[in-house]
C-alpha cells in the first residue's frame, strides 16, 4: 500500500505559508542556540551558591533583607513535561527573606546583570512565600515579580498568590523592544507587615525551537489517531460473486472536510461589508461570534427599545457561509460595560430588567446557539452581585437553562492564560466555577479569552491544566496578539495556537478579529487593510493547513487503506471501474486504539 500526505489542494497562498517548519532532528545551531536559553541573567558571579549572601538582592522602598536556608520545596509546576532542551531547575532551599515592610510597594530588587536582547521573549521564574502580618481574604497574598528598565518603565514579570508556609512557582514573562541601559526585577504586593521570601528567582530567554518541537509531538498524540479503512468485495443482486467488485489496488483519495477542533473569529456588521473580510472569513475559519451586536448595550441602548436586527443580519450571514455562531454575550459584569439606564436602576428594577433580558433574547434564539457565555468577565466585574446578591450570577445560569437546555453555558474571562493578574488566577476561576456548580448553575464550558503579549508557552499550558482539572470544555474565546513587528506578531499567534491546539481540554479556538481595520487590538491583524496576508496570516493559514488530514494511495491486497488523520470529518474518494468514483463520508474521533471502519461499499 501507498499512501502520500498530501497535505490536501494547496493554493499559491497556502505553498507560501509553510513557513512553520521546525525540524524535528534540529541543527548545530538550534543546539547552540538552546544552550543560551539556560543562561540566568540574574545570574551574580557565582554568588548565588553560598549561604548567607544576598546574592545582588537590594531592599526596596522600607525593608530589610536577610538570607536564609531551609529544605527546599518540591518542583510545583503543574506542565511537568519533559521537553527537550529546555532547562530543568530544582529549587536549592536558600532563600532571601525581606521584612519589616512598610507598604505594599516595599520589596526586594536585583539588578539583570546580564543586559536582555530586543525582540527576545524571556521567562522569570523561581519560587515566592509569604510569612507574618494580616491574613488575605483567602488567606493569600499576591506577590508580583515585575521587570522593570533604567526609566523605571515596567516591561512584563508575573503575578502568583501565596500562602504563608507554602511555596508558590512564579510565572511570568517580558520582552523589551530596544536596548534598555539598565534592568532590573523587583519583588513586592502584600500589605505591610507581610515579609516575602524569594527562592532561585532566574529569568532566562524562552527556547522557542525546544518547545515548538515538542508540541508537535504533542499535537500527533493528543489530536491525531490511526485509521483503517476496511473495503470488502460486494456481491452483486443475484449472488453471483463472479460480479463481485473488487477494490484489490483501487485508487483511494482521503479529504479531511472539518477539524474537531474548530477555529473560528468574530464578525461585525461593518466588517462583513468588506469583501476581502468575507473572503478570508469564508476560507479560514469555522465558527463565528458577533463582536457587539448581540450584547446587552447594543441590543437595548435605551430602555425598552429593543432591536436585534444588525444580530439577525450577521447571524443570516453565517448561515449562508455554513458557520455556527457562539453567543456572546448575555450580560457583562464589569460596570463600565453595562450601559447607563441600566447602572441608574435601583434593585427592584434592576432584577426585573435582568429577567427581561434572558427572556428576550434567550427565547428569540433558542435553539439557535450551541453555546452561550452568560455573564462575562465575573474575575473582573460584580455589578450584579454587588446589587442583587452573591447567587445573582448562578440565577442567571439557571434561567438560560430553563428557556434553551441545549447551549452550553460557558464562564468567560481574561488574564487566566497570562499568570499576571492576581484576580485573574487559575485557581480563582476554578472557584468560581465550584461555586456557581454549587449553586446549580449548570456550567458547561470554560472560555479563556486569549488577549496576550509575548506569550510563554508553558505558562499557557499551565493555566489550561489547572482549569482542566474541573473537566469541563475549554475554549480560546477572544484571541489577539499585538506586535508591530509582523515576525514577533507571527510567533506570539503561532505560540498561543499551539500551545491551544495540542492541549487535549481545548475544544475550539476563536480569533478577536483578523482584519486591520476591524479589530479590537491595533497590530493584531492577519490581514492587512489592502487585503493582503501579513505575516502572522501567513502562519496562520499554514498551521491550518499542517492540522489537515489528507491522504491518498491504494487499497492493499488485505482490502485495507491505512492512514494516521487528525480528529474530524473526512470524506474518502475510491476509484470504480470504467472510471467511475465512489463516495464515503466518515468520521475520526478521540481514541488511542487505531479506529477500524468497515466501508461498506
Amino acid at each position: 500500500m501507498k499512501i502520500l500526505a498530501d497535505g490536501g489542494n494547496r493554493t499559491d497562498e497556502q505553498a507560501a505559508a509553510s513557513a512553520v517548519n521546525v525540524t524535528e532532528e534540529g541543527s548545530s545551531s538550534d543546539e547552540e542556540e538552546a544552550e543560551t536559553h539556560a543562561v540566568n541573567l540574574l545570574w551574580f558571579g557565582g554568588s548565588e551558591e553560598a549561604e548567607g549572601d544576598l546574592a545582588g538582592w537590594a531592599p526596596a522602598g522600607s525593608s530589610k533583607l536577610t538570607a536564609h536556608s531551609e529544605p527546599a520545596p518540591p518542583p510545583l509546576s503543574a506542565t511537568a513535561e519533559d521537553v527537550p532542551g529546555e532547562c530543568k531547575w530544582k529549587p536549592s532551599g536558600r532563600y532571601v527573606l525581606a521584612a519589616h515592610r512598610a507598604d505594599e510597594k516595599d520589596g526586594l530588587s536585583r539588578e539583570i546583570s546580564q543586559a536582555p536582547k530586543p525582540k527576545v521573549t524571556y521567562r522569570v521564574a523561581g519560587w515566592v512565600s509569604v510569612e507574618g502580618g494580616p491574613a488575605g481574604a483567602d488567606g493569600s497574598h499576591a506577590v508580583h515579580v515585575v521587570v522593570r528598565t533604567g526609566d523605571g518603565c515596567a516591561v512584563g514579570g508575573g503575578v502568583v498568590l501565596a500562602e504563608p508556609g507554602k511555596w508558590a512557582e512564579i510565572k511570568g514573562a517580558f520582552r523589551v523592544e530596544e536596548h534598555p541601559r539598565r534592568a532590573e526585577v523587583y519583588v513586592h504586593g502584600p500589605p505591610a507587615g507581610v515579609d516575602i521570601k524569594v527562592m532561585d528567582l532566574r529569568v532566562c530567554a524562552v527556547n522557542r525551537v525546544a518547545r515548538l518541537r515538542h508540541l508537535r509531538k504533542k499535537t500527533d498524540k493528543v489530536r491525531k489517531r490511526d485509521v483503517v479503512l476496511k473495503f470488502k468485495l460486494r456481491s452483486s443482486a443475484d449472488g453471483n460473486d463472479a460480479a463481485a467488485v473488487s477494490v484489490n489496488g483501487a485508487s483511494v483519495r482521503v479529504v479531511q472536510v472539518d477539524n474537531a477542533v474548530p477555529i473560528g473569529a468574530c464578525i461585525s456588521k461593518s466588517a462583513v461589508q468588506n469583501p476581502a473580510f468575507v473572503d478570508f472569513f469564508a476560507k479560514h475559519f469555522d465558527w463565528a461570534v458577533l463582536e457587539n451586536e448581540l450584547k446587552w448595550y447594543y441590543t437595548e441602548a435605551i430602555q425598552g427599545q429593543v432591536n436585534y436586527a444588525d444580530a439577525d443580519e450577521l447571524i443570516a450571514f453565517c448561515d449562508r457561509h455554513k458557520k455556527p455562531v457562539r453567543g456572546h454575550c448575555i450580560f457583562w459584569a464589569v460596570e463600565n460595560s453595562v450601559q447607563p439606564w441600566v447602572r441608574a436602576l435601583n434593585a427592584g428594577q434592576l432584577k426585573a430588567a435582568v429577567e427581561s433580558r434572558i427572556k428576550s433574547l434567550v427565547s428569540r434564539y433558542n435553539g439557535r446557539f450551541p453555546c452561550y457565555e452568560v455573564n462575562n468577565e465575573m474575575l473582573h466585574g460584580s455589578f450584579f452581585r454587588q446589587r442583587l446578591g452573591d447567587d445573582i450570577d448562578a440565577h442567571m445560569f439557571r434561567e438560560t437553562a430553563a428557556i434553551d437546555p441545549a447551549p452550553a453555558l460557558f464562564v468567560n474571562d481574561y488574564n487566566v492564560e497570562n499568570a499576571n493578574d492576581p484576580n485573574a488566577t487559575p485557581e480563582k476561576y476554578v472557584a468560581l466555577i465550584t461555586d456557581l456548580q454549587k449553586r446549580g448553575a449548570s456550567v458547561g464550558g470554560i472560555g479563556v479569552q486569549g488577549h496576550v503579549t509575548h506569550p510563554v508557552g508553558d505558562v499557557i499550558c499551565d493555566a489550561l491544566d489547572k482549569l482542566a482539572a474541573t473537566e469541563l470544555p475549554v475554549w480560546i474565546t477572544e484571541l489577539d496578539v499585538s506586535a508591530a513587528d509582523e515576525a514577533l506578531r507571527a510567533d506570539d499567534l503561532e505560540t498561543v495556537l499551539r500551545e491551544a491546539f495540542a492541549h487535549p481540554a481545548v475544544e475550539g479556538i476563536m480569533l478577536w478579529g483578523f482584519m486591520q481595520g476591524h479589530m479590537w487590538r491595533a497590530n493584531g491583524q492577519l490581514l492587512n487593510a489592502d487585503g493582503s496576508l501579513s505575516e502572522a496570516g501567513r502562519r496562520y493559514v499554514g498551521l491550518k493547513t499542517e492540522w489537515t488530514s489528507h491522504a491518498r494511495g491504494t487499497v492493499d491486497a488485505n482490502g485495507n487503506f491505512k492512514f494516521r488523520g487528525f480528529h474530524g470529518k473526512y470524506v474518502l474518494e475510491l476509484a470504480a471501474g470504467a472510471g467511475g468514483k465512489v463516495r464515503r463520508a466518515f468520521d475520526v474521533q478521540k481514541g488511542d486504539a487505531p479506529l477500524v471502519l468497515d466501508m461498506n461499499l
